[in-house]
């Protein structure tokens, strides 16, 4: 089979290289692919927004199979404009991914079907959300409703904080038009928990659950960035919590899709908060997650084109699969002044080894790879414990270099401070 892939991270070239195991693929397309994941499969000139071009490429080139990563295609429809080609696709059509792409519309849904969530506000006046933060409870947590590269989320310690986000994300339109409308909510406590789940929009089948770090520095410190690494399994995850989400939040979230006519196929992210009252949704994503997606796939023993064809054809009971008891550990090198500005096109040095080393954001100058982002690189290492997965990990680092890399020396930390307890 031919199978492109929409997208051009880390997370990408994860999926790639799981996808490469199967047997049934003979050739992968990246659309558009980056200077790393050129190693794996054939990289396209055409950005995941361009949907007509990637139709028009996917009916040119007979492409039997489009998986579709990256949010932005997603909620602009490319699923459903593949599917009227008759090409199958990998992810949600439109009126599902508005469960992303609207964090007003999914905070809406999960009070009408009493899924457990943080208490809420919407306002689309700034002066009106001024005037909420300036009596709320504190800290607050200010969302832009729409899209913002996993950037849109502001945790308010003050009223001068709550102030300054509802500015750069109402006034000063910092996510653009996503930032019409705002999400304030009640400040949760507790662990966070990433679970990603296949399904084909009746059956559930959680993946092995997660720990992201979003902050740029040490000790969760410094400015919220894509994800600068994660772990699995995350220890905070039990199995008495895992029933609990699937009884109150995964199977009543899919049934609410369905109720709501927007029945949803491909992989649903669920951002949980382990609260003492219980686990409550932070967030849905439409997608992979990145860098989740790093760790999770590792450790998936199954074949992943046959789960993701099953998700689309509505056969996921059918498939079997399932998680490797090891853990996993990805740590994210990042180029300097990430996530605000950077400088690009320095040399990146590899291990002779990359089999584990997902690219997020190369190019190829000259048959070199250089730096073309923020986030450049993402090492995985898997073992039989997180200590040993996490050692590995930073010692595959050691091999990594260019100008003006940093990356958190403590992923992993927090997990193995919960396991030693």
């Amino acid at each position: 089979m031919k199978i492109a892939v929409v997208g051009g991270g880390g997370r990408e070239h994860a999926i790639i290289k799981a996808l490469k195991k199967s047997p049934k693929v003979d050739k992968i397309y990246a659309l558009p692919g980056n200077g790393g994941i050129a190693a794996d499969a054939e990289c396209v000139d055409i950005g995941a927004k361009e949907l007509s071009r990637i139709v028009d490429f996917a009916v040119d080139n007979a492409i039997d199979y489009v998986v579709v990563a990256p949010d932005d295609p997603l909620a602009m429809g490319l699923v459903d404009l593949l599917e009227a080609k008759g090409i199958p696709a990998f992810g949600p059509k439109a009126s599902a991914a508005i469960i992303e792409s609207s964090k007003a519309w999914s905070k809406d849904m999960m009070r009408r079907y009493g899924i457990p969530t943080a208490e809420y506000r919407t306002f689309d006046d700034p002066g009106e959300a001024m005037e909420y933060v300036e009596k709320a409870e504190l800290p607050v947590v200010i969302k832009a409703d729409g899209l913002a590269l996993g950037k849109g989320v502001i945790i308010a310690e003050s009223r001068e904080d709550a102030r300054e986000g509802i500015k750069s994300i109402m006034e000063d339109k910092k996510f653009g038009d996503s930032g019409n409308v705002v999400v304030i909510e009640e400040f949760l406590r507790g662990p966070e928990v990433s679970v990603l789940a296949f399904t084909d929009g009746n059956v559930v089948r959680p993946m092995i659950s997660s720990m992201d770090h979003k902050r740029a520095l040490d000790g969760d410190k410094g400015l919220n960035t894509g994800g600068m690494g994660t772990i699995a399994p995350n220890p905070y995850y039990t199995q008495a919590v895992a029933d609990e989400c699937m009884e109150k939040i995964f199977l009543p979230t899919i049934k609410a899709m369905n109720q709501e006519g927007r029945t949803f196929r491909g992989c649903l992210y669920f951002g949980l908060m382990i609260t003492e009252k219980g686990p409550k949704v932070i967030e849905y994503n439409s997608r992979f997650g990145d860098p989740e997606t790093q760790v999770v796939l590792p450790l998936l023993q199954g074949d992943l084109l046959d789960i993701m064809m099953a998700c689309t054809n509505g056969t996921l009971s059918d498939v079997d699969f399932r998680f490797s008891s090891d853990s996993a550990c990805c740590v994210v090198a990042a180029s300097g002044g990430y996530p605000v500005s950077y400088k690009k096109g320095y040399p990146v040095t590899l291990p002779d080894d990359t089999s584990r080393i997902y690219i997020a954001g190369t190019k190829l100058q000259n048959g070199v790879q250089v730096t073309s982002g923020g986030r450049v690189l993402g090492v995985t290492e898997t073992a039989p414990t997180l200590r040993e997965a996490v050692d590995k990990a930073y010692r595959t680092m050691e091999k990594v270099s260019f100008q003006d890399m940093y990356y958190r020396k403590d992923i992993g930390a927090r997990a193995l401070e919960a396991l030693e307890k």
